[in-house]
């Protein structure tokens, strides 16, 4: 696998501890790439979960040594908790193994654009709250994910590339898209009142790249479902990528043009393969 170069790269929703956790992508991922910079977008370790169920997968332990390795190579690891590790805001402002922890981050773009950097729970609206609205969310998350989980396990077996099955399901039902729009918009607006260029998160699973009035809204996704990560060039632009069997290139923004994730793009295809060579991993003309 060649070396995928790039200044800045920004992770979330891996879930450490939890079944539906993706790690062995994850580590491929990890393991091909050079950067300066790595935002772990919170929920990267899913202590809610281990709270209830201790459950840990080798994969999981190395996932951690390999961030680790990483700061100890000097790259500039920020973590930022969210909902599900949220007992790590404690440490906010500690540097732990070479990793920094914060609430949120600015970053500023090879570009020159500025971003704020946060997990994205902030942005649920208060209603959310309601337990019995938490638990069916909750519920129907779960049986999603073992769908997911089954389906994949079925075509490992046939030796086919993996298919984030959710993004299927969550494209095709209304009420979820309605959700995921709003949610985009509540992030942008936030930005804009901020004077931010644009807001990167994660917390939906629900990677995306669009403008929204002049905002750029990035969501990295997540490694449960989706397996994706947002990456930013030594020029500032932005990219998503997919990252299995099939390196995908999903949306892309820079400052003279936005290509947004198509809806389903995960499930429907890959868009854009990716050429490998020795030196550089960048999508296929």
């Amino acid at each position: 696998m060649a070396i995928l170069r790039c200044r800045s790269v920004f992770i979330s929703d891996v879930h450490l501890g939890t079944p539906d956790c993706k790690a062995s992508y994850l580590l491929d991922f990890l393991r091909n790439l050079q950067c300066e910079k790595l935002y772990l977008v919170g929920d990267i370790i899913d202590l809610e979960s281990l709270s209830r169920r201790r459950w840990w997968h080798p994969d999981h332990g190395t996932v951690i040594a390999e961030v680790l390795d990483m700061a100890r190579r000097g790259v500039q690891v920020t973590y930022i908790p969210g909902n599900h590790d949220a007992a790590l805001r404690g440490m906010v402002g500690q540097t732990i193994c070479g990793v920094r922890i914060e609430l949120d981050a600015i970053h500023e773009g090879a570009d020159g654009r500025r971003y704020r950097v946060s997990h994205g729970d902030e942005f649920d609206p208060e209603q959310i709250g309601r337990s019995w609205m938490l638990n069916i969310g909750e519920a129907m998350h779960r049986f999603i994910c073992w769908s997911n989980r089954r389906v994949n396990a079925w075509r490992r077996r046939m030796a086919l590339p993996y298919l984030p099955l959710s993004i299927i399901v969550k494209s095709h039902i209304g009420q979820a898209l309605a959700y995921i729009r709003a949610y985009e918009d509540r992030v942008a607006a936030d930005a804009r009142e901020r004077g931010f260029d644009g807001h990167i998160c994660g917390h939906i699973h629900y990677g995306q790249v669009r403008t929204i009035d002049g905002v750029v809204y990035l969501n990295d996704g997540d490694w449960v479902e989706h397996c994706t990560a947002l990456v930013e060039d030594d020029m500032g632009s932005m990219e998503l990528i997919h990252w299995s069997e099939q390196p995908t290139a999903l949306g892309r923004a820079s400052r003279e043009l936005v290509m947004p994730s198509p809806t389903a793009a995960l499930a429907l295809a890959p868009l854009a393969r990716y050429k490998r060579d020795d030196e550089d991993l960048r999508p296929a003309a």
